[in-house]
Order: structure tokens, then C-alpha cells, then sequence
């Protein structure tokens, strides 16, 4: 997986200079503590909110567990709808693929759907490198593009931006892209919104081939599905007479009756709409109508070493709505950047490891960008059990072990800095397979207490420099027990 932020530091790093920018904590807050009430307000008003949070865990997992099956349907549903499938086992093979079909269509530029699948590869640097202009069309992400930045949400790639750095960003820099910005452009919303619309427009008209991603794609009729709530998709998946998807491979679900359920879930968890205001389908290509070629291409890159962990490949049944990322007071204090992927917060500390790997010092880090207080596992709409990937990726780390990386079965070293916490876990091993032993550490640990530190020297300092370690009690449990009779005796 491309797609790692060149030069970026570890998560801990990163997010040490995160969270001494009072701007940008203060940007994050507004938008995350806005985003998670609505979210809330309108989960409630669901009676079945969780029957459909269980449908749709079962309907992911099933999927997973049929993949091959599946995707060979979803093949021959798209080829007998008139479309070309393409499939790319990492980012370098989506991205020639892509560039190649662009080039046999004569055209230098293309507009595009915000899709975190092109993100994820850096489509746009690749068509860059081969003389092709990418436009991004959503507004979040034209900002991202417009200011050279980078994305920080899943939903709302600007989210690190307020109104004013927005409106000095499209005075800048909309010329050098296009239709420049309106004199006397203000930072209220509707003239940012129409700022764009305008510059966009030229781009909608005049733009022959159009790049998205999908939401969806049902191997019934291969048919795929965007939902957005500006228009802009819509615009790109219609006018251009050439279309191409670039999807991963776990976007695909059995039969349009499915559909249903996440149509209903993923609106409510990522803008807190009852629907979104623009969902569009394709199935193939129509005579006369919307684009005349359609191409999808495939991505597995790292995908099916995912689905080989038992344990972490719940991380592909996400269907991207950030419910998880409004929600978790680590990104809320630390942003997307600190993250080094384009998938930030609780699901990109899960999924970024396993599509990547963990040999980068960035990727070994991001399993610790957790608080493990499950907040994320709560608003998940398709129930993935966050923690728990977190907690079985932080052992791959310190632990090493078995692992699939490229379809291939390797054993991975150890990670470097862990040497102290291996040890640690195997004395405690050693200690609680052995009562004895363990008894007389609680005993001493007891009788020794007053003269316990504070705080915890050495490695341990950054732990107790934010914490008070637990107060030792006057006696273990066990001899508690024994002397109260239960509990009997302090009763009466």
C-alpha cells in the first residue's frame, strides 16, 4: 500500500506537535462535538438500530467469507452490463492501469469523485507524473487540493480548516486552478459554496473522463453505488464520456436487497442524515445515456492479507462513515495528519497496519493511538471491534509471529524499542501460572507500599507523567478473604 505520508514522524511524535496547534484543537472539537450530537440525535431515532448494526456486521462477514465467489460474479454482472473490469493486485498496478486508460482516451485532465481508494494508491501523483491533471470535485477535497495539504477525515477531509484559512486558501489559489475566486470573497458558507460551484462548473462541462470510487458494488447486477451530499459525484459520474472506478475489492455486497440496510445505516452514522441527498447507481453503460465506457478496476493491495487474520480482517467490513473518528478523544486532540495515512482516527490505526504491514516505525505505532476506551466499537455501524484489532495488533508488534503479506506466509520479527514490555509480560506469565509466587509478590508488594514511587522511573515515565499509579491496598484480596470469612465478619 502506497499512500504513507512521506516524512512522517510516529503516531506519538506526530501527535505531540498536534496537540500544541490551539487552532487546529479548536477546529477539531467544533466539527467533531457538532458531527457526534447530530449523529446521535438522528441513531435515535431508529427503533432498530441495532438489528440493522447486526444485519449489517452479517451481511459484511458473509460477504468476506464468499469473497472469490463473489467478486467472479460481480465480473461477469459488469462485462454483461457493458463495462471492462480490471483487477490490481497493489497501487502501482491500479495506478498504471488507470493512467494507461486515460491516455487511450487522448485527454490530459479528469475530474474526480472523492474516493478514499485513489487516496489510498496516490492516483492523483501518478497521472500528475504522467502529464494528467486530476481535478477533485468535493468540496472538502478541492480545499485539500487547492491549499497543497493533505486529508485529514475520512468525511470531512478539511476538517483542520475553519472558514477563514478556507476562504485566504481560495483567494490564492483557485486562479492557478482555474475560474479564480469572486472579488471580495468573505468566509461566510454559502459564498465559499458558491465560490466553488463556479470554479467547478467550467471543469463538469469541459471534462471528457471522469475518476471515482464506490461505496458499493452488488455482484447480483454489478451495479455500484456513490452516495454524497453536494452533487458533485453526481455531475462526475454522468457528463464524462468516459468513467473509471477504482474500488476495493471488500466494497462489494451479494444482491441489491442489501443494500438496504447500509443505505439506511451509513447516512445516519457519517452526516447524521435520514438519507443522503445524492445517491447514485450504475449498472454497465446505457446507449445515449451518462457514460459510453465504463472501466472498474479492482484493488486488492493488502486487502486479501487482511481477510487472512481471523482477528483483524473485521477492519474490511468498514464502510467508511468516521462515525469512529468523531468520537475518539485521541483524534480529537491530535488530527488525521499525526495518523501518516489517508485512513486517520480508530478504523486507519486498525487498517493502515494491515494493508501497509507493520515494518515502518509509523505503522508499529498506530495500534498505541488508543485509549482502548471502545467508544469507537459503540457507534460502529458495522459493530467492528476496534479494541480488540488493537489490542491483537499491538502483540504482532511486540510479539512478531505468522503474518500473510503479498499472499505469502512470513514470520515477522519483533518489533525494535519493545524488549522491556516482552519481558514484563513474560514475568507476569511466569508469575500467575504459579500461586505461590504470586501471593507472596502481593503480600511484599503490600507490606512495602509506603515507600512505593509516584511515578515510574525510566521507560515507565511517560506512562505515570499523565497518570497516578494505582494505590497498592493493605492487604491482598486473598488474605482479605481469608481473614473476613468472605466478607462475614467485616458484615457484622
Amino acid at each position: 500500500m502506497s499512500g504513507t505520508f512521506v516524512g512522517m514522524p510516529a503516531f506519538p511524535k506526530a501527535a505531540r506537535e498536534a496537540v500544541n496547534d490551539p487552532t487546529l484543537r479548536g477546529n477539531l472539537r467544533h466539527a467533531t462535538h457538532t458531527i457526534r450530537a447530530k449523529r446521535a440525535k438522528a441513531v435515535a431515532e431508529v427503533s432498530d438500530w441495532a438489528e440493522l448494526r447486526e444485519a449489517g456486521k452479517q451481511i459484511k462477514d458473509h460477504t468476506l467469507r464468499r469473497l472469490d465467489r463473489y467478486l467472479v460474479q460481480l465480473e461477469e454482472s459488469v462485462t454483461a452490463a457493458g463495462g471492462t473490469v480490471h483487477w490490481a493486485t497493489d497501487a502501482d498496478e491500479a495506478n498504471r492501469i488507470v493512467t494507461r486508460l486515460v491516455q487511450e482516451t487522448g485527454e490530459s485532465e479528469v475530474v474526480k469523485v472523492k474516493s478514499m481508494a485513489t487516496q489510498e494508491i496516490g492516483l492523483n501523483e501518478a497521472l500528475e507524473a504522467a502529464g494528467i491533471r486530476a481535478y477533485e470535485t468535493d468540496l472538502a477535497e478541492l480545499i485539500v487540493q487547492l491549499g497543497d495539504d493533505r486529508p485529514s477525515h475520512i468525511l470531512v477531509p478539511a476538517i483542520h480548516r475553519n472558514r477563514g484559512e478556507i476562504r485566504d486558501i481560495f483567494r490564492r489559489e483557485m486562479g492557478e486552478w482555474g475560474r479564480a475566486a469572486p472579488e471580495g470573497l468573505t468566509d461566510t458558507p454559502a459564498e465559499l459554496a458558491e465560490a466553488a460551484r463556479l470554479h467547478l462548473r467550467e471543469k463538469f462541462l469541459r471534462a471528457k473522463v471522469g475518476v471515482s470510487g464506490a461505496n458499493f458494488m452488488v455482484a447480483e447486477t454489478g451495479t455500484l453505488v456513490v452516495v454524497e451530499s453536494e452533487g458533485n459525484g453526481r455531475m462526475c459520474l454522468t457528463l464524462p464520456e468516459t468513467l473509471i472506478s477504482v474500488v476495493g475489492i471488500e466494497k462489494i455486497v451479494p444482491t441489491w436487497r442489501d443494500l438496504e440496510v447500509f443505505l439506511q445505516t451509513l447516512p445516519r452514522s457519517s452526516t447524521a442524515e435520514r438519507m443522503n441527498p445524492y445517491t447514485s447507481t450504475w449498472t454497465g453503460t446505457t446507449d445515449g445515456d451518462g457514460p459510453q465506457t465504463f472501466h472498474l478496476v479492482l484493488l486488492d493491495n493488502g486487502r486479501t492479507d487482511t481477510l487472512a487474520d481471523e482477528v483483524g480482517r473485521q477492519a474490511l467490513r468498514c464502510i467508511r462513515c468516521s462515525a469512529c473518528l468523531n468520537v475518539c478523544p485521541v483524534y480529537e486532540r491530535a488530527g488525521g495528519h499525526a495518523y501518516g495515512s489517508v485512513y486517520p482516527g480508530p478504523i486507519g490505526a486498525i487498517l493502515s497496519p494491515q494493508l501497509r504491514g507493520t515494518a515502518s516505525e509509523i505503522d508499529a505505532s498506530l495500534p498505541y493511538a488508543s485509549s482502548l476506551c471502545g467508544a469507537c466499537y459503540e457507534v460502529c455501524p458495522v459493530a467492528i471491534d476496534i479494541p480488540e484489532v488493537l489490542v491483537h495488533l499491538r502483540e504482532r508488534v511486540v510479539e512478531g509471529g505468522p503474518v500473510v503479506r503479498e499472499g505469502n506466509k512470513v514470520v515477522l520479527k519483533p518489533a525494535k524499542g519493545h524488549a522491556a514490555e516482552r519481558a514484563a509480560m513474560r514475568a507476569a506469565r511466569w508469575a500467575f501460572g504459579r500461586p505461590g509466587v504470586l501471593r507472596t509478590g502481593q503480600r511484599l508488594a503490600s507490606r512495602t507500599r509506603r515507600v512505593h514511587p509516584r511515578t515510574l522511573p525510566g521507560p515507565g515515565r511517560a506512562w505515570s507523567a499523565g497518570r497516578d499509579l494505582p494505590a497498592v491496598p493493605a492487604e491482598p484480596f486473598r488474605d482479605w478473604w481469608q481473614r473476613t470469612n468472605g466478607g462475614e465478619k467485616d458484615a457484622r
